[in-house]
This record gives C-alpha cells, structure tokens and sequence, in this order.
C-alpha cells in the first residue's frame, strides 16, 4: 500500500494539472462561438433578405444577423457555463434557441496555453461576459463589410480581462476564392494573438474616429490633438484592430454613444499588448454585473503615447462628459 499512495498522488495531481482554468476554457468556448457568429453573419447576408429595425432612430439599427448571433452566443455560452453572467446588446424576448445556432466546440490551441496565475482560481460566477453580436451594424447594411465585428468581452473584478473579436468579412476584397474571417484573441497578462502588433512609425498622429456619429465636440477633440490624418470608420472592434495593426495611433470619441459591451473585449485586447483605454477624462471603464451600459464620457485608446493624446483633451470637452 506504501507502493500505491504516491502512484494516487501522481495520477490525482496530473488530472488536477491537465484541467485547464475556467478562464481558458470560456475563452477557448468564446473563441469557437465566435467563429459560428461569423458563418452567421455572412449567412444572412448572402441570404439577402437583412431584416433591418430600427431601435432608437436611423443610426441606431437591428437586423436579423445582430438577432441571431446573440442568440448563438448567450446560448452556447450559458450551456456550458452556467453560473456565468452574459449581458448582450440586444433586448430579445426568451425563447427556445434552434439548436442549429448551438456552438459546442472549444479552440484546442488556447487549451494548450497556461492561465496566467493571477486568473487561475477564477470560479465560473465570478465572471461577467459582455457581448454584443454585430458591432458596426449600420455599415454591415451599407455594405461596408470590413468593418464589421463580432465582440465577446470577459470581465472580471469589474475589469476586462479577456476578449474575442471576429471579423467576419477579413479578407473579403481579395477576389472569390478567399478564405474570409479570422478571430483576434487576448488574455491580460498572457498576450494576444491572431494578427501581426504593428505601431505607427513615431512622430505621426493619426485619429481614427466614429463614422456615424460625429458632432462637433468630437471634431473639437480631434483637432485639439494636431493630427496628420483622420480616419473615420465604424464599430469599436474595427477601431481598436487599426490601433493594434499601425493604422492609426489614437481612437478618439469625445460623446456617450459607446457601451460596454462595444470596449470590453476590444479594451482586453489592446491591453493585453500594452496599450491603454479609457473614458476621455482616462478614468478606467468598469464592467462589472451592475454597471451602466453606456460610456457616458467617451472613449480614448492608443497602442502608445497615451499620455500625449489625454493631455490635448480640451477642457471644455471633460466639462461636458461626465463619468
């Protein structure tokens, strides 16, 4: 019997070490789910018929595709974790999900990676995933397919943590045969992966900003900031890959149009690479279970030189968007 107790101990602790941490397999769940998201969204679009509503007027916009996905992801996450807390974009009515629209799988190379210590005793309750299912739905109706996200944001502590973003339509001008989409992932303290980091060579101040819904004290913002070229392009996610992929150095949105679930996974990315994103005062956003929803004091991002970028913010500005 004295042969047989450190065989037990072993066999006990290799199981122990073989399971991988909740936060990986939710990631590596979200990973999956949002790869089925992305079949959805161009599903839906070849089908040709987009069901367009409109929520809060003619910028504010729903379509079949932003119904379906959140429907895939809540479900297919909430199967399989089922303490978790899921808030989604869309206010839909609770019914029987098809179970065509059930994502069981789990991306096996984010498995193999290690939890980084500090998030490795997360249990299942204490996490809270914000989603939202078409991020940059008013281009996906104009046909501006590039800039066209899906978003799943894990928060933690009322911090983002982790996140996924898929873009369906990566890839979709390189002519018929291309295989289109590819899924950015990230983890704090762990990296992330799934595209090429690149910087804005130094000295150039690019603003990438919102397309749809400019004012002028977004445009006063920008112009405070001296800079070179403005990009205008739409969804939070499509932002965000410009910073991380050296197109643009600062996405700058001086109103309170943005939520939470539009930076939370999108702020766990660039974080997990080193860079930084907050309200337009640079207070950190907070995404625990009972926050607000909506960013009500902008949003600010860079890659680098964040401090550079804050410190243009005009007065008049901060004065206008309170946290």
């Amino acid at each position: 019997s004295k042969l047989g107790t450190p065989y037990l101990y072993c066999s006990t602790w290799s199981i122990i070490m073989a399971s991988p941490a909740v936060l990986m397999r939710l990631v590596a769940s979200a990973y999956s789910v949002a790869e089925k998201a992305a079949a959805i969204v161009r599903k839906v679009m070849a089908g040709g018929d987009l069901g367009i509503v409109e929520k809060c007027g003619a910028n504010d916009l729903q379509t079949k595709a932003d119904r379906l996905v959140q429907m895939s992801i809540c479900s297919s996450l909430a199967q399989k974790f089922p303490k978790l807390t899921i808030i989604g974009e869309e206010d839909l009515p609770s019914y029987d999900v098809d179970e065509e629209l059930i994502e069981n799988g789990q991306y096996e190379e984010i498995l193999k990676k290690t939890c980084p210590p500090q998030y490795s005793s997360i249990k299942e309750e204490e996490l809270v995933v914000w989603v939202d299912p078409l991020d940059g739905t008013k281009e996906y109706t104009e046909g501006l397919l590039d800039h066209v996200t899906v978003l799943i944001g894990i928060a933690y502590g009322g911090k983002a943590i982790a996140g996924i973003i898929n873009q369906p339509y990566y890839n979709y001008e390189a002519g018929a045969d291309a295989v289109l989409g590819r899924t950015i992932w990230g983890v704090l303290g762990l990296g992330a992966f799934g595209f090429q980091l690149k910087e804005v060579p130094d000295g150039k101040h690019i603003i990438i900003t919102t397309r749809s819904h400019s004012s002028k004290m977004v445009n006063d913002c920008i112009g405070a900031m001296n800079p070179d070229a403005i990009v205008r392009v739409g969804g939070a996610g499509n932002k965000v890959i410009h910073l991380i992929e050296g197109k643009a150095s600062a996405y700058v949105f001086a109103s309170p149009g943005c939520k939470k679930w539009d930076t939370c996974a999108p702020e766990a990315i660039l974080h997990a690479v080193g860079g930084k994103l907050t309200d337009i005062h640079g207070n950190s956003l907070h995404y625990n279970r009972e926050v607000k929803h909506m960013n009500s004091a902008g949003v600010l991002a860079t890659l680098r030189n964040f401090d550079y970028y804050a410190s243009r913010v005009p007065d008049s500005v901060k004065q206008a968007l309170v946290p």
